[in-house]
This record gives C-alpha cells, sequence and structure tokens, in this order.
C-alpha cells in the first residue's frame, strides 16, 4: 500500500447546475453593493414587497398555516414595524430618532437602536430581471429610483430575542398570517431542517448565521469596547471609535486602521470524510461517545491554522481511527449555519484490512466498516435514514444519548442510524450507496 507521503489527490466538483445541498444555493441576491447605502435601506424597509424572517434565540418563526405544510414566516413591514425601533431604521445617531451624517464611515448604515437588523438581499422572481453593481442600481441613482427599479421581493432577518414577549406575541397575532389563522411558532433550526423547502433553507441558513454572529460577539476582539451593527448587519463597528465616544490617551483601537476581519461574519471550514475501500464496496463510520445510541456517520473535523482540507482528511482519519489515507477526491460544500461553518465533503480511500483505532485523541466510541448492503438496509429503514434525535456533532457542545434511545433494539430496528438525508455526510453516504460515485483505488494509486 502507498505511504501517507504520496497521495495522489483528483478533485471533480460537480458542475454549476449539479447537485445543490439543503441551505445552498444562494436563492437571494444579496445586492452587497448597496448595504452601505441608507437612503436605498430605509426606502426598501418601507416597501410593501419587502418580508420580514423572525429569529428568537436563534430559532427561526415557521407559519403553518390551517391547510398545507409549515414554512418560514414572511412577515410584511406593517406587521413588525412596531418592533424594529424608531427611525431611521439604518444610519442612526447616537441618540434615538436622528440620522447620522453621511459623510461618517463609521456610521454607514449602522444600527444603534433597537433589536438586530440584516438585510438579506432580493429574491428576483421575474425571469431575467436580475439586479447588478450597475449604474441603473447605484445608490447614486437615488433611493427611490433603485427601489422602483428592483424586481422581487426583498429580504430582511429581525433578532427578537431581546424584545419583550408580550411585544412580539402582540405583533404576531395581529401579522396578516396570524389573522388568517396560521399557527406561528419559533422552531429549532434542526428541526426546521425536516419542515422547510430547498428555497427556504438557503434564506435560513443565510440568515441565521448573521443572527448567531451577532449575538456572540458583542464586544470588539481588538479593545474590549462594545459593537454595534454596520452595513445592514453585515459589519461590527467598535463603539471606542464612534464620534461622540470619549477621547483616551491609549492607543486607537486597532480596528481604525486597515481590514479586520473578525469585524465581518465569519465562516469556519469544516472536512466531512466519507472513508472507502479501494474496491468501493465498504465505507467506514464511526461513533462519537456522546451522540445517541448506535448513531453512525462519516468521521469528520476542523480544519486547523495552516491546513489545507487536503491536509485535515488526513489528519483528522490519523487522529480518530489510525487510518492512513490512499486517496481522496472532493465532492462538494454545503453551507452549515448552527452556527457559522461550511462543511466540505470528501471521499477518501483506505486499507479495510489495516486495524481502525479509536484509542487515540479518544474522540470516537467506535469506528466500523459497513458494506453497501448492510448501509442500503439502513438507508431504506424509516428509522435508519437519522437517528430521532441527530446529534449536535457541529455545534462544539456534546450532549447524552436521550434515554429513548437507550431501549433495548427491537427486531425492525436497522442496523444503525445515520444523519440526516440533507446533511453533507447524509448525502454522501446515501450516494455512494446508490452508486452515484465510484471512489475505485487503481493499481497505480490513482483514484478513478
Amino acid at each position: 500500500m502507498r505511504s501517507i507521503h504520496k497521495i495522489q489527490v483528483r478533485s471533480y466538483a460537480s458542475s454549476a447546475k449539479g447537485y445543490t445541498h439543503y441551505f445552498a444555493g444562494a436563492p437571494l441576491n444579496r445586492l452587497a453593493w448597496l448595504r452601505t447605502s441608507p437612503g436605498f435601506l430605509n426606502a426598501v424597509v418601507r416597501s410593501p414587497e419587502t418580508r420580514w424572517v423572525l429569529f428568537n434565540e436563534g430559532k427561526p418563526l415557521l407559519a403553518t398555516p390551517p391547510t398545507g405544510t409549515a414554512a418560514l414566516a414572511r412577515l410584511s413591514t406593517q406587521d413588525v414595524l412596531a418592533l424594529l425601533g424608531p427611525e431611521p431604521f439604518f444610519s442612526q445617531a447616537q441618540n434615538p430618532g436622528d440620522a447620522a451624517p453621511a459623510d461618517v464611515k463609521e456610521l454607514q448604515a449602522a444600527r444603534m437602536h433597537g433589536p438586530p437588523v440584516v438585510f438579506l438581499g432580493l429574491h428576483e422572481t421575474v425571469e431575467g430581471a436580475h439586479a447588478l453593481p450597475s449604474t441603473e442600481f447605484s445608490a447614486r441613482q437615488g433611493a427611490e429610483a433603485v427601489v422602483a427599479r428592483i424586481q422581487g421581493t426583498p429580504y430582511f432577518s429581525l433578532d427578537v430575542s431581546d424584545v419583550a414577549p408580550a411585544n412580539v406575541d402582540a405583533a404576531l397575532q395581529g401579522s396578516q398570517p396570524g389573522r388568517d389563522g396560521a399557527k406561528l411558532e419559533f422552531v429549532d433550526g434542526r428541526a426546521a431542517m425536516s419542515l422547510i423547502d430547498q428555497f427556504d433553507s438557503g434564506v435560513f441558513s443565510v440568515a441565521r448565521t448573521l443572527v448567531d454572529w451577532t449575538a456572540r460577539n458583542k464586544f470588539c476582539a481588538g479593545c474590549g469596547s462594545p459593537v454595534y451593527t454596520l452595513w445592514a448587519g453585515w459589519k461590527h463597528g467598535c463603539t471606542s471609535l464612534l464620534p461622540w465616544a470619549a477621547k483616551s490617551a491609549e492607543k486607537p483601537c486597532p480596528t481604525s486602521k486597515a481590514l479586520n476581519n473578525y469585524m465581518h461574519p465569519r465562516t469556519d471550514p469544516v472536512v466531512i470524510i466519507l472513508t472507502v475501500s479501494p474496491d468501493n464496496s465498504k465505507i467506514l463510520l464511526g461513533r462519537n461517545r456522546n451522540w445517541p445510541k448506535n448513531f453512525y456517520s462519516a468521521l469528520a473535523g476542523f480544519v486547523e491554522p495552516g491546513e489545507s482540507h487536503e491536509d485535515t482528511v488526513q489528519r483528522e482519519l490519523w487522529e480518530e481511527a489510525g487510518v492512513k489515507v490512499l486517496g481522496m477526491k472532493y465532492s462538494s460544500t454545503q453551507p452549515w449555519p448552527f452556527p457559522a461553518n461550511v462543511m466540505a465533503g470528501y471521499y477518501a480511500v483506505a486499507d479495510p484490512s489495516e486495524p481502525v483505532r479509536t484509542d487515540l485523541d479518544n474522540e470516537l466510541e467506535d469506528a466500523r466498516w459497513f458494506t453497501r448492503e448492510e448501509v442500503l438496509s439502513v438507508l431504506a429503514n424509516a428509522d435508519g435514514a437519522s437517528a430521532k434525535q441527530a446529534p449536535k456533532w457541529d455545534s462544539g457542545v456534546e450532549e447524552n444519548a436521550p434515554a429513548a434511545e437507550d431501549a433495548a433494539k427491537t427486531k425492525n430496528e436497522p442496523l444503525f442510524k445515520g444523519p440526516p438525508a440533507n446533511a453533507m455526510a447524509g448525502v454522501l453516504i446515501s450516494h455512494w450507496a446508490h452508486g452515484k460515485v465510484d471512489v475505485s483505488l487503481r493499481q497505480d494509486g490513482d483514484l478513478l
């Protein structure tokens, strides 16, 4: 067998019109060049076409009509107006109700007052109508002119976590969906994965990531001062640099100069690795010691500083299972908003005759090889496609298995339970099991 230093790497990224993962597809034109334009933002908030998606403690608001299926609740500006705080909604100054001077960069589309709001983008519903950073869609044309030219539905997110519950309830009951009899409920994000469709998943993905980023990052990483949002929620600013901030003899916050990536949303890369035997007949799956009983999935790990994705694939398989990689293929990536990751899927090839070890970093309780027939039987079982409560392997907080998972096996219980079908690991497993991808190792060590 080849040594780990002679790995043959070949990628096979899908075409632009190929497989689109859940949470992916970027269904909105984000109009990023207009995020710094308070005129555009304040005008588009007032558009009757604008819709708002709400979050409470990271949970999206879903609407289930009397006859129909659940979807992200889409509220109008009129529905949420009482929750937004004082106008102007963007480029706010020190005192509520005051507008910031247009020439102060520290106040570009800033929000100082009211709950966090993010401009998500525009769902363009007219075929061939795509807003571009061109003259007719430039902020220099005037806000009203730009808003009149865009065709589609503008989307904003609103985080009501710190809004009085009574005020939120009143707004929901008085909203159009509420008056129409829809059930409005804040639902756990992972539970929503089995309820909302592909389009909504893409809107949810960007919205929840930004909502979570602002909720988690309250203070400047450069100097420790509180932060506020700029650029319609897409950037943080340090309050020590505001025009009215008290001047200090100490050095100014380092964010006052150059580009500082900690003031922008971050996305942490993770590799999801489905390990396949050289003859393409078996896959290696593992279970974390804190996962629900009998739950197995592809191995995974965060990309560390100074690593390429390929480096991480090799390191994670070696650290977690003592497996040497003979080759690998890139599959695709998936945004993962729990809280802010991009999952890079890889197929790796390893020798199933070599011993598998779980006593190295002690992260795994077990790792074993499964045949294609075994995997197909699990996928065909209603209880095997995913555990009743999939583990939060991406959150950094391990959870013990629910008591119900500890019950004795029934005769209909599958050999193991796998990840959700719309998660990267579930897609990799399903595509391999159903022959949609061939990961074989030729005699010369290259991948087919």
